[in-house]
């Protein structure tokens, strides 16, 4: 189809819900006579803001290629009427929604859904739905469950980003409709914009449940999260793994290493190739992963690193990727998509980006790294080592106190959605390494290159004075001159340390075996580098601190510090498994 088109615009379209719930949409079309396929993004950020018009996908751009756009405030949002939860009413919503766009003069009938973050959870969930006319989606930074790695992960529950994203693009960027619905006040507004401007105090107050900032109808979904910790059916109802056999539509996918959703980003692209409900669901599955962190323009820099030019979003034309993708998806042209490898990942440390046929890669051999040490593996500084030979004989443990009301600090990782509070992607990591509750194992000096790239976990014997705790794992890829390269990071919480089981909290004193998942990573371990393991028990604020007690989590006001033993022995050998790739 020739173009590039001049384009229409239609501004605050009606589009109603099957409740009799009206929302608004922006379009922007193609002035061409006839039908075009669509594009819709319904989105919680404001239709009409200029990031949702440009950012992901360029509206103006795509209407001159000859797709009509729509980009519609999802109910209780904006300028849509209507109360707004987080996910539930996405599935029935996102149906009526890409039906009433395949039923318009202007569309030919064929819809395909675009965004990131939220905006690629009701692209999920309108597939979950189940929309005929749904054809294609490009869900970007995203999850695959709305409990295990968007709210909660490893059983922690993720504080920082549930709060910031609460306070922020939730409740006070949304002020105009939600004080038209509960009649706020000014002073009302005072009080959000404050507390969200001391976020730390937020994070700080204690029990987590009783958080008043966001009371009174303005959030009540944050407390219904925090009343939810396990995976029951207040998650099911809207989780994607849970019906991935039932999705019939390609999907292009892109994450980052360093975004909140990489887990998620991931799961979605290999359950759906393996369990989509349609050959062509399934053969239709692409999967890009940069060195990028939360966004929908993705840069070249992440926090204080600059991965190269080539590194951003626009270096390899991501939008225009995607306007393939739908050429192919929604318009039947023969244009190498359905023939062209399903992975691209950008190498770090080489800072190369490298198509594959597969994720994870076949290639790639597991190789396990073990934590040793002469008992005093705390910071930077101490005796920790990690090596591909066994522990043997028996290695004196390493031992540290955490103290949950001195827990260790974010440093960059996976983070949204507040810079201010908790600055995402790559920092040096040696100012949380001087701590002494931060276990610190690191290789010799490379005399090769080595490159890691696949899934990562760490396997943990550890044992506690402490009724319920945590801990933590982070893999840093370090420098000749020191620095501390964080390449991912994750968390498992005592109660939780068995997978799709009850929550069981263990014996102080006792010995139990924890997997700690690191999600994933691409990373070239360059000659004189070393690969680095910090072992801790907290993440705050990315993670809420654990108190300890064994109460329930949220309603707890007392701490309790704990001793933390961890062991490297012939019974007990703790390691990190590595999936190393050859290279000739």
């Amino acid at each position: 189809m020739p173009g590039p088109y001049s384009v229409k615009f239609d501004y605050n379209v009606a589009i109603m819900m099957r409740d009799g719930t009206t929302t608004f949409a922006d379009v922007f079309r193609p002035d061409v006579s006839g039908s075009v396929p669509a594009l819709l993004q319904r989105t919680p950020y404001n239709k009409s803001a200029g990031m949702n018009r440009t950012g992901t996908l360029d509206a103006i751009t795509a209407a001159m290629h000859g797709y009509a756009v729509v980009i519609q405030d999802v109910r209780g949002r904006y300028a849509s009427d209507g109360v707004f939860y987080t996910f539930v009413n996405e599935i029935d919503d996102g149906f009526d929604s890409v039906e009433w766009v395949a039923s318009q003069s202007w569309c030919n009938g064929k819809v395909g859904m675009y965004g990131v973050s939220y905006v690629g959870a009701t692209q999920w969930l309108a597939a979950k739905s189940g929309a005929p006319s749904l054809a294609a989606i490009v869900p970007g930074v995203t999850a695959s469950d709305y409990h295990e790695g968007w709210a909660w992960q490893g059983g922690a529950f993720e504080l920082g980003f549930n709060l910031s994203w609460s306070m922020g693009a939730l409740t006070e960027a949304n002020w105009g409709n939600l004080s038209r619905r509960l009649h706020l006040t000014d002073d009302d507004r005072e009080r959000v914009i404050k507390a969200k401007d001391n976020l730390n105090e937020g994070f700080l107050h204690l029990p987590m449940s009783e958080m008043p900032h966001l009371k009174g109808e303005l959030a009540p979904y944050y407390y219904d999260w925090l009343a939810h910790p396990e995976n029951d059916e207040y998650w099911k109802a809207v989780s994607i793994e849970e019906s991935h056999s039932n999705i019939s539509v390609p999907a292009y996918n892109f994450g980052g290493w360093h975004d909140i959703f990489l887990g998620g980003t991931i799961r979605n692209f290999t359950r759906m190739q393996e369990l989509g409900a349609t050959n062509e669901a399934r053969r239709g599955q692409r999967l890009t992963i940069g060195p990028w962190v939360h966004g929908g323009s993705p840069p070249s820099v992440s926090g204080e690193h600059n991965f190269g030019t080539r590194a951003a979003g626009a270096s390899i034309d991501l939008a225009g990727e995607m306007l393939r993708y739908y050429d192919h998806w929604l318009r039947d042209e023969d244009n190498g998509v359905a023939d062209e490898q399903p992975v691209r990942i950008f190498v770090e440390g080489e800072n190369v980006w490298r198509y594959e046929d597969e994720w994870p890669l076949s290639r790639a051999e597991t190789v396990n790294y073990y934590l040793h040490s002469r008992g005093n593996a705390n910071t930077l500084n101490g005796n920790g080592a990690l090596s591909t030979a066994a522990p043997s004989g028996e290695e004196s443990p390493d031992v540290y106190a955490y103290n949950p009301l001195l827990p260790v600090p974010t440093l960059g990782g996976g983070l949204c959605c507040d810079p201010a509070f908790m600055a995402s992607g790559v920092y040096d990591q040696r100012p949380v390494e001087g701590r002494e509750d931060v276990l610190v194992y690191s290789t010799l000096p490379l005399e090769v290159d080595m490159e890691v790239t696949g899934p990562i976990t760490v396997t943990l014997f550890a044992s506690s004075s402490a009724h319920d705790t945590d801990f933590t794992g982070k893999l840093v890829d370090v420098h000749p001159d020191g620095y501390a390269r964080n390449l991912t990071d994750g968390i498992i919480r005592a109660r939780y340390r068995n997978p799709n089981q009850p929550p069981s909290l263990p014996q102080p004193g006792q010995v139990y075996e924890y997997t700690i998942d690191l999600w994933a990573n691409s990373n070239l371990f360059l000659k004189g580098h070393q690969i680095r393991l910090e072992i801790s028990s907290s993440n705050f604020p990315r993670f809420d601190r654990n108190t300890n007690t064994g109460e329930e989590i949220g309603s707890d006001t007392e701490f309790v510090s704990a001793l933390q033993h961890v062991f490297h022995t012939d019974e007990y050998p703790s390691h990190v498994k590595l999936p190393v790739v050859p290279r000739e």
